[in-house]
């Protein structure tokens, strides 16, 4: 008799929401709160396996148009219900195929694939019946034990030019990290400091850096400090595009030796495309060049490749999925090129889901970004992972190997509901700032 995999049962999509900090970047400053989609299936053995994925109501909205297609699924032909999802799934009028080369926020929610989360749970699902670890599922299995983080140093805005907005403050927490992540940070000696603090917590090794916020000469500062505070640590930026050819070759091409690598330092310009431009960069600059915004779906990488434009792809799980991801670490790896991953704003259930994706890929990839310790202590998790001496070790248990926080997730659900609105907007934050202001892709985002 043929042996049946479990059934879901039940698909739950519940959008939540955390606090963040008025982190910068070129499309703005972050709001008080970030939003994410929870997906959670229940199985006829009572099991749970769950997702994460990018926040807002249009993904929201198309997670749940994917009920239909997942509950009464035997969990074993996951990848044919995600098949099924995508023949059914409609292009959405406003997306235009151009990803998000310029930044364009709006767009992003066409670059975010609702369904990832769907996957990512229902691999939880089957790892649990297979009792196995969510990593022996993806590629050729488990590659390592600990998967190597680094610290993502953000310049952070004043919060009390804004005080109209919600922003937190841990400034009376025991926490030296909690206490400082809130805080104004916008000078090289407050970014090494941020540091300092981050590898005390958290001991990371490597450091990166987002741009785009101050001329490019004052960031580049910033990065030779680092540099010399940590001498043996990989150092790099990500202005996401916001300095156009002749600056940026003209800022990065004395930087051997300081930078590891240089993610996205431009975009479209003068009518050719981001991979064109970047290629025309590496021509000109002898450092190692990364993208999360110029390969976000297979035929963008193919051009990338192509144009050789980059060495380093970072394969948000959230854009190719996670069999996609680990797809695509094999193949740089087979080429000799590098994989790393990049993240957005999370909860502890994305960092997760990086560590298994982590130990699945082969070769020695990048250090992972999260953005996880702006969000540590907002736990949805009962046991989350945690990040030691840079690393994070994964967990041993089946599937993603950790447990929901029920009663934390009614509480983030409730904090989503509450909400004025719930797309992530870093415009309104802005005007605070800068009255007036409106995103640029190739103007820094504090500089008017």
């Amino acid at each position: 008799m043929k042996m049946k995999s479990p059934v879901v049962t039940k698909m739950e999509v519940i959008p939540v929401a955390g606090y963040d900090s008025m982190l910068m970047s070129l499309s703005g400053a972050h709001a008080p709160w970030f939003t994410r989609n929870l997906v959670i299936l229940t199985d006829n053995l009572g099991h749970q396996g769950i997702g994460e994925i990018h926040g807002g109501d249009y993904t929201c909205k198309s997670l749940r148009a994917c009920i239909p297609f997942v509950e009464g699924k035997e969990i074993s032909y996951y990848r044919k219900i995600l098949q099924t999802i995508h023949r059914n799934a409609k292009k959405d009028a406003g997306d235009d195929g151009e990803g998000i080369q310029n930044l364009d926020l709006s767009k992003l929610k066409y670059v975010v694939r609702a369904e990832w989360a769907i996957e990512c749970a229902l691999l939880d699902l089957l790892g649990q019946f297979m009792e196995v670890p969510m990593c022996e599922l993806l590629g050729e299995g488990k590659q390592r034990n600990r998967v190597e983080m680094l610290g993502y140093l953000f310049y952070v805005s004043d919060k009390q030019k804004a005080a109209e907005l919600p922003y937190i403050d841990e400034s009376d927490s025991n926490d030296e990290w909690f206490q400082l992540r809130r805080q104004e940070m916008l000078t090289p000696e407050k970014i090494v400091h941020q540091a300092q603090v981050l590898q005390r917590k958290y001991g990371f090794r490597n450091f990166k850096l987002k741009g785009g916020v101050l001329r490019g000469e004052s960031e580049m500062t910033a990065v030779r400090a680092l540099k010399e505070t940590f001498p043996s640590a990989r150092i790099n930026i990500d202005p996401n595009g916001a300095w156009r050819l002749e600056e940026a070759v003209k800022l990065c091409q004395s930087m051997q030796g300081i930078l590891t690598y240089i993610e996205d330092p431009c975009g479209p310009q003068d009518g050719f495309s981001g991979r064109e431009i970047m290629t025309e960069f590496k021509n000109a600059v002898p450092l190692q060049v990364a993208t999360n915004m110029i390969a976000t779906d297979w035929r963008q990488f193919y051009h990338a490749i192509m144009h050789h434009s980059v060495d380093i792809v970072l394969a948000d799980p959230h854009f190719w999925g996670f069999e996609g991801t680990i797809r695509m670490a094999q193949i740089l790896h087979d080429w000799g090129l590098t994989w790393g991953s990049h993240s957005n704003n999370h909860f502890d259930i994305t960092l997760a889901a990086f560590a298994q994706v982590g130990a699945a890929a082969p070769g020695d990839p990048a250090p992972l970004d999260t953005h996880w310790v702006w969000q540590d202590g907002q736990d949805l998790l009962l046991d989350a992972p945690k990040i030691k001496d840079g690393f994070i070790t994964v967990p041993e248990g089946p599937g993603l190997g950790v447990h929901l926080n029920r009663k934390r997730v009614e509480k983030a659900h409730a904090l989503y509901n509450r909400l004025p609105y719930h797309d992530r907007n870093d415009v309104i934050g802005m005007q605070y700032l800068i009255p007036g202001w409106k995103f640029n892709s190739k103007m820094p985002a504090l500089i008017r």
